[in-house]
């Protein structure tokens, strides 16, 4: 005999496997369970709306597959087309698409309260080949001991630091205190 728990187990089991599938598993020919879809012919052309059965006709007789492109459509949208060429086509875009995305990374400059001149200069060029790069910088002033006593009287480097790179940069972040520092963000100024 089975328990009304095992079996309340194994539906949350399946339910959480159909879950998991990913929206560019699409359906295809006898995995369509709508009674009526719209159809796109194999040359992108509209056929209207139609029995299932119909669609898979129209498809078998082109000797293609039927793809489910849109299940959330009121009809679902299918398409008439070959279902590995199609497949192909779609990771194409996808993989061009990725090619085209551009990744901005943050570069964390560490500065300290008592820093020198010349240290900061190099630090500010530092800074500038990262802005110049398309990277934003995430200026750091880190304080200790005795150090957090005097953070308000701090500022000033991070402003001065800014102001250094004001031909090439914007201050996306004004200067914040968080812990036991204080951080300021910086990106590339857009002409």
């Amino acid at each position: 005999m089975i328990s009304g728990g095992y079996i309340c187990g194994c539906i949350h089991f399946f339910i959480s496997i159909l879950e998991d599938k990913t929206i560019s598993e699409l359906f295809i020919n006898e995995q369509i369970r709508a009674k009526e879809v719209r159809v796109i012919g194999v040359q992108g052309d509209q056929l209207g709306v139609m029995p299932i059965q119909d669609a898979r006709k129209i498809a078998e007789d082109e000797g293609v597959d039927l793809v489910m492109i849109a299940p959330t459509a009121k009809p679902p949208v299918c398409r008439v087309v070959d279902y590995g060429k199609f497949k192909y086509e779609q990771l194409r875009k996808e993989k061009e698409a990725r090619k085209k995305q551009k990744t901005v990374e943050i570069k964390e400059i560490r500065l300290s309260p008592n820093i020198d001149t010349n240290d900061l200069n190099t630090k500010v060029n530092a800074a500038r080949k990262f802005l110049e790069k398309g990277n934003r910088v995430k200026i750091t002033l880190r304080f200790r001991g005795r150090e957090m006593a005097h953070m308000g009287a701090s500022v000033h480097i991070l402003t001065d630091f800014a102001q250094a790179l004001s031909d090439v940069a914007v201050i996306e972040k004004q200067p914040k205190v968080e812990g036991r520092s204080m951080t300021m963000f910086l990106t590339e100024k857009k002409n």
